[in-house]
């Protein structure tokens, strides 16, 4: 029987149960840290690769100061994305700040930390600067319209809010000259969760070819691209990973007959994956509160749309593991489902899963990426704590679990406890 395989057994996640009460997430540091190396390794052709996390897929600092270590930076669209990976030592260029529809203060943060600024639209260079002032470098994020296919999550480029056409392109960077700007930078993210590796290889080649033609006419030098992310994980059993060596020996076929040969060279490749990285390390662990039988069998959790909301939203599949029972038959359908009052509240539709009791523990997979970090508070539902799984075996909380006070805390009851209490 094919199964998703997991770091720890029924038994290791019983005893974290009884310090850290489900739903919790639980991240995998030796995997997290294998998966950087073998994503580096299949770009280290070009010595100055360097893949910028995206902090929007799992936003927590122990996670950031893991792949720091491991030689990454950090793609962040956020002011409080700047300041965590400012935090954890992640400095100056090392940030890439990737936004849209941006207030001011955020752009004075990002020139504040030193940050690469990368712009989402032509009319944000002036707004820039009025309110940040014109950094020494600058990307511009390019939307090839109906030249490429999207996919489900960000659509399709010519429907997409983001980026550049190509004449703005030149025109942007014809400004950018004339403003004194000494570094140039290009980008594009038209993807996500795409699990077919040519599609990053066509996606390179026509970022070099662009390069190639707005060198020639403007007369700027472009000191780095930035190929984006993207690169999916397999979420199902049939799925295999996406072949990283492929992506890389590609990009670099595609950088010598297009860059090299054009006498563009030295440019640094950028990326800026993070589900890949995260995604499949990561698990929400939980427990079966109820079972429930009218039109339909549903087993209700612990956990909730608020914990992962990536099934409700896009309609995603993500595999699930009765801790325990890994071995025994699929042979009973369920909606498994959590406490909201939404009926979208639901994990799994029509799933096999072997017999389900109450008090079961349940691990839902590839969690780690846009996970916890689309939680949310309706109902009145607290974010769970995050915990790591360390390499030497030990647990480590690094979130707790947010409180009733914690819910509470932004709001004032003074005047109204006042006014009760006469």
């Amino acid at each position: 029987m094919i199964q998703k395989k997991l770091p720890f057994t029924k038994g290791q996640v019983k005893e974290i149960i009884k310090f850290h009460p489900t739903p919790f997430y639980i991240y995998d540091e030796k995997e997290i840290r294998e998966t950087a190396k073998r994503l580096n390794m299949a770009f280290s052709w070009n010595s100055q690769f360097k893949n910028y996390f995206a902090v929007k897929a799992c936003p927590n600092n122990h996670i950031l100061k893991i792949l720091h270590e491991e030689g990454m930076g950090a793609d962040c669209s956020s002011q409080p994305e700047l300041i965590m990976a400012d935090r954890v030592g992640i400095k100056g260029d090392q940030i890439m700040f990737t936004s849209n529809n941006t207030p001011a203060h955020e752009y004075k943060k990002a020139r504040e930390l030193g940050a690469i600024i990368n712009l989402d639209d032509i009319s944000h260079i002036p707004f820039l600067e009025k309110h940040a002032g014109i950094p020494d470098t600058i990307c511009f994020r390019y939307n090839p319209g109906k030249l490429r296919g999207g996919n489900s999550i960000i659509g399709k480029p010519e429907e997409a809010k983001y980026g550049f056409t190509k004449k703005q392109l030149f025109e942007g960077y014809e400004i950018m000259k004339k403003k004194g700007v000494a570094k140039f930078g290009l980008h594009a993210m038209i993807a996500s969760n795409e699990r077919n590796p040519q599609y990053f290889v066509d996606t390179a080649q026509m970022l070099f070819d662009l390069i190639v033609e707005i060198s020639k006419k403007v007369k700027i030098r472009f000191h780095f691209v930035n190929l984006g992310g993207g690169i999916g994980i397999p979420y199902k059993l049939d799925q295999k990973p996406v072949d990283l060596e492929y992506i890389g020996k590609g990009v670099h076929k595609a950088y010598i007959q297009t860059i090299v040969a054009n006498d563009l060279q030295p440019l640094k490749i950028f990326m800026e994956n993070g589900r890949m990285l995260t995604g499949p390390n990561g698990w929400l662990i939980s427990t079966v509160l109820h079972k429930k039988s009218t039109h339909k069998k549903y087993v209700g959790l612990d956990a909730c749309m608020a914990n992962l909301m990536r099934p409700a939203l896009y309609g995603a599949y993500h595999h699930i593991t009765i801790l325990g029972k890994e071995n025994l038959p699929r042979r009973y359908k369920y909606d498994v489902t959590g406490s909201l009052c939404e009926n979208n509240d639901k994990f799994a539709i029509d799933r096999m899963l072997p017999k389900i009791d109450i008090g079961d523990i349940v691990a839902i997979h590839d969690a780690g990426a846009h996970g916890y970090a689309m939680g949310f508070n309706y109902n009145g539902k607290l974010k769970s704590a995050e915990l790591l799984l360390k390499e030497d075996g030990t647990i480590e909380q690094i979130r707790r679990a947010e409180t009733v006070e914690d819910y509470f805390a932004t709001l004032d009851f003074s005047k109204l406890e006042q006014d009760h209490s006469r």
